[in-house]
Formats: structure tokens, C-alpha cells, sequence
């Protein structure tokens, strides 16, 4: 039996990896700056500077936008608790300590992007943000990581790419060119970032196969967004969903399965023992999550039928 490595010996093996990635991700990043994507001729002062405080009728979005900046917003804001999580798991020298540092700034850019827009255009409360930001990051961020550097570069993987999808989404809900310009850059990032860390991930499941499938079949069995902690998740997740910002269908098509393909997970021929029971595993696992999007899509069409049909009768 092939023996496991010991997280010392993952990051010594794969450290290589990350310096080409390092390298790789500096080359293809462009230098942005929040204050180009925020519409600041919009901005007036609130009532403590004698201008007048947030009402409804101020906000240009929908309510499916606005759950989804809200939620966009709150999950960016945690990057404290994340940024604790991958310095714990990675290291602060050579290519990982880089990596860290370079990350958590280009991550605070889009918190600081997201959060000028929405003030600035007065899109959502800015007392209710401040609050759910305060009860958020007090609360932080604890994800089981108990293979440690394994379990987190494959959580980061699918969760990176995850946020891109959802950021991507939320610019063409705004209904706004100046909100969807704003989200399609940062969406850009975190599709840069998702490379990082899937390409990490692909290199262990050629150093430690078995210990790189372990890894992968834990965070897709229990994955949860980063902001499932934060207040009103539920239902802003609920909204997200039926409005197409995010859902089991997009989350499975648009996600998990794109990146399996890139790693060749069922078409590799050097899988044996529990790797290759990880594998079935991880078909079962897969097989449950089309079916659980199925029956997603049919509510979700069955409420959208009920609620046309209700729209038919109070027109008449």
C-alpha cells in the first residue's frame, strides 16, 4: 500500500506546482482599480451629513439582485477568516507565502468594488449591510479541513468558481451596464483564482491519488457556500436560486462537472484500491446531484406555472 504523505510532504511535492501557477496567474491578471467601476456622480450624503437616509424607493435593483449583491457582498467581506484558513493550510514562504498574500489583496478589491456601488447608488440598506457584515464576520469562517492542504485547495477550487458563476449572474440581473461591467471583472479574478487552486488540486491527484479523491468526494458531498453562516442566507439563497443566479443545475453543469472533466477523474487509468472506490463514490454522489437539481427544476416550474396562471386571473 502506498504510503500517505504527510501535509510537510504535499507542500514540499507540490510547491513546484504553485510557483508555475504563481507565475502563471501574475502573467495573465490585469491591474484594476474599484474606484473606475463605481458611479460616484450618483453619491449624496446621508442624513448624519444633512442629506437624507436610505428608503425603498431609492434602490434601482430587483429583489433578486439585491439578495444576490447582498449575499455577493457579505460572502467577500469574510476574506479575513479565508485568508486565516489558507495561511494555516498553506505556508507563508516560497511560492505558497506568495500565492497567500497575493490572493487576499486582489480579494479585498472586490469587496471594496461591491460595497461603493451599492452605496454610492443606494442599491440595498446600508445600515442593514453594515449590521449582517458585523454579525457575518464576527461569526466567521470554520470549514472542516481535515486533510487539511487537500481538503482546501479542492474546497477553494469548486467554491472559486462557484463565485464567478454567481458574480457573473448578479451583473445581468442588476439590470445596470455600470453593475454588470463591475461584476464581469471581478468575476474575471475569481476565474483566475478557481485556475490556481484546480491546477493544484490536479497535481495531487497524480502525487497522492487516493488522498486528492478523499479530499474531492468529502467537499462535494457537503459542500456549502462560504456564506451559509451569514443572516438571511436561506432565503436570499432561495431567491437566488428560482431567479437563475445560482442553482443545483448551474452548481452541478456549471461547476462540479467541468471541473471533474479537467482532471480526467473518470477517464485516469492509474486509480487502484481507494482511489478507485472514491471514484464510484463519487459517481454515486454525482448521480444524486442531477437528481436533486431534476426536482429543483420541476418545483421551481411548477411555481413559475402557478404563478402565471394566478397573473391570468387578476388581469381578467
Amino acid at each position: 500500500m502506498t504510503r500517505e504523505l504527510t501535509q510537510l510532504e504535499l507542500l514540499r511535492e507540490l510547491e513546484p506546482v504553485a510557483e508555475e501557477n504563481v507565475h502563471r496567474h501574475l502573467s495573465m491578471a490585469k491591474d484594476w482599480h474599484p474606484h473606475d467601476y463605481v458611479p460616484w456622480d450618483d453619491g449624496r450624503n446621508f442624513a448624519a451629513l444633512g442629506g437624507v437616509d436610505w428608503d425603498p424607493t431609492q434602490s434601482q435593483l430587483s429583489d433578486v439582485a439585491k439578495a444576490a449583491m447582498v449575499t455577493n457582498l457579505l460572502t467577500e467581506d469574510n476574506l479575513p477568516s479565508y485568508h486565516r484558513v489558507i495561511a494555516e493550510n498553506f505556508s507563508r514562504d516560497g511560492a505558497w507565502g506568495t500565492w497567500v498574500g497575493r490572493w487576499t489583496a486582489e480579494e479585498n478589491k472586490h469587496s471594496v468594488v461591491m460595497r461603493d456601488y451599492l452605496v454610492v447608488t443606494r442599491g440595498v440598506d446600508p445600515v442593514a449591510l453594515e449590521n449582517a457584515r458585523m454579525t457575518h464576520m464576527t461569526a466567521g469562517f470554520n470549514p472542516d479541513l481535515q486533510e487539511g492542504l487537500l481538503d482546501a485547495v479542492t474546497y477553494v477550487t469548486f467554491q472559486e468558481l462557484a463565485t464567478r458563476v454567481s458574480h457573473r449572474n448578479t451583473g445581468r440581473a442588476c439590470g445596470d451596464p455600470i453593475a454588470d461591467r463591475m461584476l464581469a471583472r471581478v468575476a474575471a479574478d475569481e476565474n483566475l483564482h478557481m485556475m490556481f487552486y484546480r491546477n493544484i488540486t490536479g497535481a495531487a491527484l497524480d502525487l497522492a491519488p487516493a488522498q486528492a479523491m478523499r479530499a474531492v468526494v468529502k467537499i462535494l458531498a457537503n459542500f456549502q457556500m462560504p456564506g451559509a453562516t451569514m443572516p438571511q442566507f436561506r432565503r436570499n439563497a432561495v431567491l437566488i436560486a428560482k431567479g437563475g443566479i445560482y442553482d443545483l443545475r448551474q452548481h452541478l453543469d456549471d461547476v462540479v462537472l467541468p471541473v471533474l472533466r479537467t482532471w480526467k477523474v473518470f477517464e485516469r487509468n492509474d486509480f487502484n484500491g481507494e482511489a478507485e472506490t472514491l471514484r464510484e463514490e463519487l459517481d454515486e454522489l454525482l448521480n444524486g446531484l442531477r437528481a436533486d437539481a431534476e426536482r429543483f427544476e420541476e418545483a421551481r416550474d411548477r411555481a413559475l406555472a402557478r404563478a402565471a396562471e394566478r397573473g391570468k386571473v387578476t388581469v381578467r
